[in-house]
C-alpha cells in the first residue's frame, strides 16, 4: 500500500476508534441513567434505552467500516486455510467481488429507503429516521471501497494470509 493511503487509513482508524470510544462512553451513561432512573425513582425513561440502541447501531456499523482490521473480522476460513496460496487468492477475489457486487446492487435502493424515512422520527428523541439510518448508507460504501481495494490487491498478487487459530488474538 502506497505510504500516504495508508497514513489515511491508519488516521481514519484512529478517528474511528475515537468516536467508538465516545459513543461506548454514552451509551453506559445513558444506561446508567435508565438504572438510577427505572429502580431508585421509580420513574422509568424511555429515550436512554433508544439513546442505548443508536449509539450501539452506530458502534456496530462505523466500528466494522472503519476501525476493523481485515485480520480481525468474523471469518468462516475452513476451506481457504486448506488450500495453497494461489487458491487462497482465487477465493479471496470471488469472495471480495461477490461482496462488492451485492452491497453495490443493493445500495441504489438502500438510499431510496433511508431517503423516504424522513417521514418518520424516533419515538422519545424525535430524531429523524433518514438521519438516524443514514450511517448504514456510509457503511455499506466503506465496505465496497474496502473490498474493491481487496480485490484490486489480490489480483495484483497479495494473497490472502493463512490463519493460524493458535495464535494469542484469534479468538481462543
Amino acid at each position: 500500500m502506497h505510504p500516504i493511503v495508508r497514513s489515511v487509513v491508519e488516521w481514519t482508524r484512529r478517528r474511528a476508534e475515537n468516536v467508538v470510544s465516545i459513543l461506548l462512553g454514552i451509551m453506559f451513561v445513558a444506561f446508567i441513567v435508565q438504572i438510577v432512573f427505572r429502580y431508585f425513582f421509580n420513574f422509568p425513561v424511555g429515550w436512554s434505552s433508544e439513546l442505548s440502541v443508536i449509539t450501539w447501531l452506530y458502534m456496530v456499523l462505523l466500528g466494522s467500516a472503519f476501525w476493523l482490521k481485515e485480520s480481525e473480522e468474523i471469518r468462516f476460513d475452513l476451506v481457504s486455510n486448506s488450500v495453497g496460496p494461489r487458491a487462497r487468492r482465487v477465493i479471496g477475489i470471488l469472495v471480495a467481488s461477490a461482496t462488492v457486487v451485492l452491497f453495490a446492487m443493493s445500495l441504489p435502493a438502500t438510499v431510496k429507503y433511508v431517503a423516504f424515512m424522513k417521514v418518520e422520527s424516533s419515538s422519545y428523541l424525535k430524531i429523524r429516521l433518514d438521519i438516524l439510518y443514514s450511517v448504514y448508507v456510509v457503511f455499506a460504501v466503506a465496505v465496497i471501497v474496502r473490498y474493491a481495494w481487496a480485490v484490486w490487491a489480490a489480483l495484483r498478487g497479495a494473497a490472502a494470509d493463512e490463519v493460524d487459530i493458535t495464535q494469542k488474538g484469534y479468538g481462543l
